[in-house]
């Protein structure tokens, strides 16, 4: 029998097959389309199953989620930010498969904790700055789901004086500050002329002046959120993961500074913030460990 993993972000879909040790081998990937979402992760999925008896299905999903029913309502997925019912159709596709669902920042949090830098680390925040921002929380060697699953959402942690709108509806999330749609749209209406993240960051490297005015706002607020989440939970280290985040200098700079600044009281003396060795692999990762858990879907 065959277990399958599938992770649905913001801007991709990808799914994978589960081996006996856990570990997944990515077998398909496409951008996430602007209509029929559905239709291309039934197609993927089914390619990977390849007409084999499919006994449990892994899923990591941007949110927000609700894990108690198996809805997704992303905030960057227009055709499903009312909710869609992914658990449900997933078993309409597969009726004898157990179907696993969790946010995507859980999914990071697991893969982090299994396969990369939090390994040896218990108590841990894992995040994706991409996008979205996003995390997950591991306490104790566990990874916390929260009442509703959305556990980590570090994303909608509020920036102090910011009161930049965010998709949330709220103001002044970080992911409204810092992720890369955010920095590119604060720096485009500054007169930069880029088009994309990576673009901003090798303007950045490049020496432009909005550009790495950019990158500085982001890191300070990514610094200024994870001193906030880190006292609160009281972690030791902090793994940061996603495209964005590989803006490197300029944006990793001032957000240790900001670090420097905040995260000052003394049980936060040793704390470590440093780069996913997992990659954007991170997610499809944890859905396919997903499957491995023993309770029920």
């Amino acid at each position: 029998m065959t277990a399958l993993a599938l992770d649905i972000g913001a801007t991709k879909i990808a799914v994978g097959l589960v081996g006996p040790d856990g570990t997944t081998h990515e077998v398909g990937r496409i951008q996430v389309p602007v209509t029929g979402v559905w239709e291309a992760c039934r197609g993927l999925l089914l390619a990977a199953a390849n007409g084999a008896e499919v006994h449990v299905i892994g899923i990591g999903a941007c949110g927000p989620v609700d894990a108690t029913v198996g809805l997704m309502q992303p905030l960057n997925i227009p055709e499903w930010a009312d909710g869609f019912p992914i658990v449900s159709a997933v078993k309409e596709v597969f009726p004898g498969a157990s179907v696993r669902f969790a946010i995507d920042g859980v999914c990071l949090a697991l893969a982090e904790r299994h396969f990369g830098a939090a390994r040896e680390t218990p108590d841990a925040l894992a995040m994706t700055v991409s996008s979205g921002i996003g995390g997950g929380v591991i306490v104790g060697g566990m990874v916390a789901v929260g009442h509703s699953g959305n556990a980590g959402h570090i994303g909608h942690v509020v920036v102090p004086g910011s009161t930049d709108p965010c998709a949330c509806g709220g103001v002044g999330c970080v992911e409204a500050v810092a992720s890369g749609p955010a920095s590119v749209r604060w720096a485009q209406e500054r007169g930069w002329v880029g088009e994309t993240g990576k673009d901003l960051a090798e303007s950045a490297h490049e020496g432009d002046r909005i550009a790495k005015a950019a990158l500085r706002r982001a890191g300070i607020a990514l610094g200024q959120a994870i001193s906030s989440a880190a006292a609160l939970l009281d972690v030791d280290l902090v793994v940061v993961g996603g495209g964005f985040a590989q803006a490197g200098e300029p944006l990793w700079r001032p957000m240790q500074e900001s670090l420097g600044a905040h995260a000052r009281i003394g049980f936060l003396r040793d704390l470590q913030v440093v780069p996913s060795e997992l990659g954007d692999r991170a997610t499809l990762a944890g859905a396919g460990l997903l499957t491995a858990l023993t309770a029920p879907a």
